[in-house]
C-alpha cells in the first residue's frame, strides 16, 4: 500500500492520530479547520473519522470532514469508513461512521476507542489488508 489509502480527521486532542500513526501506513490528514485546504486523495481511500455527536447525536461529523465529503470528485474515492469515538457516549458511540455509511453508501469497516489498543491496531491492519484484496478484485 504505497500511496495514501487512508485519510482521517483528528482534532486537537490527537487521539486519532496518534492511531493513524501507530497503524504505520500511508496516510493524509483533514485540517483542523473546515476553512483548511484539503487534501487530494490519490485514489480509493478508506475515512477514519472521530464522532462529536451532542447528547442527541447532532454534529457527530466534524465540520472539516463534512466540507471534504462536500466535494464530488473527493467523495468519490470513498470505500469505507473506520469509526472512532468514546465509549461514555452510550449508543452514539462512535455514531459518525454510520451517519457517513447512510450518507454515502459505504461500509462501516471498524469502530475504535480514543486512541485505540493494540489490539485495534493490528485487527485494522489486517482488515484494511483484505479489504483492498477484495476492492482490487471486485475492481478487474
Amino acid at each position: 500500500m504505497g500511496q495514501a489509502k487512508l485519510i482521517y480527521y483528528s482534532s486537537a486532542s490527537g487521539n486519532t492520530q496518534r492511531f493513524v500513526e501507530r497503524l504505520g501506513l500511508p496516510a493524509l490528514r483533514l485540517p483542523v479547520s473546515a476553512e483548511g485546504p484539503m487534501p487530494t486523495p490519490p485514489g480509493p481511500y478508506v475515512l477514519i473519522c472521530p464522532s462529536y455527536a451532542d447528547g442527541k447525536g447532532r454534529g457527530a461529523v466534524a465540520k472539516p470532514v463534512i466540507a471534504f465529503l462536500n466535494d464530488p470528485a473527493r467523495r468519490a474515492g470513498l470505500r469505507g469508513v473506520i469509526a472512532t469515538g468514546n465509549r461514555n457516549f452510550g449508543a452514539l458511540f462512535a455514531c459518525a461512521g454510520d451517519l457517513l455509511a447512510r450518507k454515502c453508501n459505504i461500509p462501516v469497516l471498524y469502530r475504535f476507542e480514543l486512541a485505540g489498543t493494540d489490539s485495534d491496531i493490528a485487527r485494522v491492519r489486517a482488515g484494511l489488508e483484505t479489504f483492498w484484496r477484495q476492492e482490487c478484485s471486485i475492481a478487474t
